[in-house]
Formats: structure tokens, C-alpha cells, sequence
């Protein structure tokens, strides 16, 4: 078997690893505001707003012109493709309004799943065709780490071996080729909380498939420095007799990551997977308390999770037309929406530290569940 190949130059690790250091600073973590214009149409449905171009503008730019307070809270805005090129009412670049706040552009590159053909209703992603091209292109525009998305299934008979290594090939190969752009990539295997497993066979699979993602990353001569993982934490099912605690949850899901995840991968950000904001923000706490070896930062990549009161509490006020043209009114509207974010942003801040106080962050949607069955982007 061969054993020779090239790690990247100096100067190319220096830049990933920077990157990825500064994402998971201490008592900072990620907005995912990377829903596609599906997924954020279902979002402004909630609120009785149409699907637009504008609408969803107006939307992300009540998140990205928050105060800049945001910053100490929030390292990275995960960005969809039409948002990269959007701007604020002054005419400001969406991207050029998270750097004033110092937080790092990233953007979605995986262009969603597809089913596995031959599997039982599993799936795989797709998008790695023109990927080097777009990369490159995202550089050039900001952005300096992606994510891509990769979903598993907990059932009886999977996850498949079939599912779990094309998963993370593909996993691997689009870490590949971020570097190669000198993005770095945040490598998202996520295990689906569907069904009626309990925490140990979570557990299990977890293991199965983070093994299965580092021995690709491994193969296809990834550096690991210069990654981040995005993982679901270890949980039981949706419809489970019995739910794990916290304590529970933050045991199984480091043991976990303990047994698979090396020490060069410099943290961890979580995906929050339909829970409630405070529940993401208790698990995400638990799991920092938890007295074990940790060489990884753990910390959070949430999209409803730090949303959901946003949202609400916006109502898209500023969006509904003439009959509420008062500024006073609309300002009103915008600035309830911020203060959610920075409430939410701020208890998950101090959740990564360890140092959350259950029940401090009082949100419109803190214990709203935010569970969707097969959830896509």
C-alpha cells in the first residue's frame, strides 16, 4: 500500500488552521443561516409571510446588522448562496456586515441529498462536481469555511454499511477539495434523531459512523487541523419510551466522539437536530461539565435552535406593506427580533464554557420543540 503524499504547504496549513482555531474561540460558536429558499420559505410561512427574494432579505439582514455585541458570542454565520450576494437597505454587502462584527463568513456547498440507490430509503449528497470552481469562487467572495451535510438513518436495518461509507467518501472528498481552495471545511455526518431507538444504539451508530468519516478524511490525506466536525449529539429517538438527561446525553455523546474523533480536529460544533432551544443550549452545557479527557472544543453550530425566537418575535412586521409603514412600529419589530438573537447566542456562549444557568435565557420558543421528521435543508 502506498504510504507517500504531500501534506499541504506551510503557509496553507497556517491559513486552515487559523481559520478553524478562531471559529471555536473560547465561549464562541456558529449561526447556521444557511436554509435553503425552500426551507426559509417554511419559515416565513410560520409568520404569514410569503416566500420572496426580499422577504428572506429582510429576514437575514434583521441578523446580520445586530448589535455588534453578536460577535462575542458568535465566530461564523454559515451563509446560503443567495445570501453571500445580498445587501442590506444602505447598500452593504451582507458579508462586509458580519466582518464589521468580527465574524467569519461561511458558506453551504452541497447541493442536498439524493437516494442511495439499491438502499432502504437512505440517502447521499450531492454536489461535487463543479465543487473546486465554486470554492474558489466563495474565497475570492469571503468566505472562509463551508459545510456540508451528510444524513444518516437509526432503523432496524440501518444505517447500511453501503449508506455509511459512500457518506463518507464523499464526506472526505469535499473536505479534500475546500482545502485545496483554502476554505475550511466542516464536516457534518449527521445521524437523523427519527425513530424509536434509545441512547445506547444511538450511541453505537455514532461511533460506527464517525469511524467510518476519519478513516476517510485519513485516506483521502486531509488535514485535520484545518477541519471542524458537526456531528448530532447522541440522543435517543424522537419516539422513544424513555428520553436520556442531559447527563445522560453529555456521557454517551463524548464517549463517543473520545473513541473516534483524533485530537488534531481542534473542536466540534454541534448541530442542535429539532431540539428545543434550551434544550440544545442544556445538552451543549452538560457536555462541558462532563469531567473527561476533551482535546477538541465543544461548541455550537445551531440554525433553529437560535432562531426560533427570532422569528417570532419579528413576526415579519417590516415585510407586510403599507398598513404598517410607522418606522417607530417596524424598528420596534426588527430590534424585539435582535434581542432574542443576542439572548440565545449569549446563553449558548456560556453553554460551550460550561457556565450556562438553566432557565436564564427566557426566549418566545425556548422550550417550543423544533423536531421535523426527514429534516432537509
Amino acid at each position: 500500500m502506498p504510504t507517500r503524499w504531500n501534506y499541504p504547504d506551510p503557509a496553507l496549513q497556517d491559513e486552515l488552521r487559523k481559520i478553524a482555531n478562531a471559529i471555536v474561540s473560547p465561549g464562541k460558536g456558529i449561526l447556521a443561516a444557511d436554509e435553503s429558499v425552500g426551507t426559509m420559505g417554511k419559515r416565513l410561512a410560520d409568520i404569514g409571510l410569503e416566500n420572496t427574494e426580499d422577504n428572506r432579505r429582510k429576514y437575514r439582514q434583521l441578523l446580520f446588522t445586530t448589535d455588534k455585541e453578536l460577535g462575542n458570542y458568535i465566530s461564523g454565520v454559515i451563509l446560503f448562496h443567495e445570501t453571500v450576494y445580498q445587501k442590506s437597505d444602505d447598500g452593504t454587502p451582507f458579508v462586509e456586515l458580519l466582518k464589521q462584527r468580527g465574524i467569519i463568513p461561511g458558506i453551504k456547498v452541497d447541493t442536498g441529498v439524493v437516494p442511495l440507490f439499491g438502499s432502504l430509503d437512505e440517502t447521499t449528497t450531492q454536489g461535487l462536481d463543479d465543487l473546486a470552481k465554486r470554492c474558489a469562487q466563495y474565497k475570492k467572495d469571503g468566505c472562509q469555511f463551508a459545510k456540508w451535510r451528510c444524513v444518516l438513518k437509526i432503523g432496524q436495518h440501518t444505517p447500511s454499511y453501503e449508506a455509511i461509507l459512500e457518506n463518507a467518501n464523499v464526506l472526505a472528498r469535499y473536505a479534500s477539495i475546500c482545502q485545496a481552495n483554502r476554505i475550511v471545511p466542516i464536516v457534518e455526518p449527521e445521524i437523523l434523531p427519527d425513530g424509536d431507538h434509545d441512547l445506547e444504539r444511538c450511541q453505537k451508530v455514532s461511533e460506527t459512523v464517525l469511524a467510518f468519516v476519519y478513516k476517510a478524511l485519513a485516506d483521502h490525506n486531509v488535514f485535520l487541523e484545518g477541519t471542524l466536525l458537526k456531528p448530532n449529539m447522541v440522543t435517543s429517538g424522537q419516539g422513544a419510551a424513555t428520553k436520556a438527561t442531559k447527563e445522560q446525553i453529555a456521557k454517551a455523546t463524548v464517549t463517543a466522539l473520545s473513541r473516534t474523533v483524533p485530537p488534531a480536529v481542534p473542536g466540534v460544533t454541534f448541530l442542535s437536530g429539532g431540539q428545543s432551544e434550551e434544550e440544545a443550549t442544556l445538552n451543549l452545557d452538560a457536555m462541558n461539565r462532563y469531567e473527561a479527557k476533551k482535546p477538541w472544543a465543544l461548541s455550537f453550530s445551531y440554525g433553529r435552535a437560535l432562531q426560533a425566537s427570532v422569528l417570532r418575535a419579528w413576526a415579519g412586521k417590516d415585510a407586510m406593506g403599507p398598513f404598517l409603514q410607522l418606522r417607530t412600529r417596524l424598528a420596534g419589530f426588527v430590534a424585539a427580533g435582535q434581542k432574542e438573537l443576542l439572548i440565545r447566542a449569549k446563553a449558548n456562549s456560556q453553554a460551550s464554557l460550561g457556565k450556562y444557568e438553566a432557565g436564564s435565557a427566557q426566549g418566545k420558543a425556548g422550550d417550543a420543540g423544533l423536531f421535523i421528521k426527514d429534516h432537509a435543508y
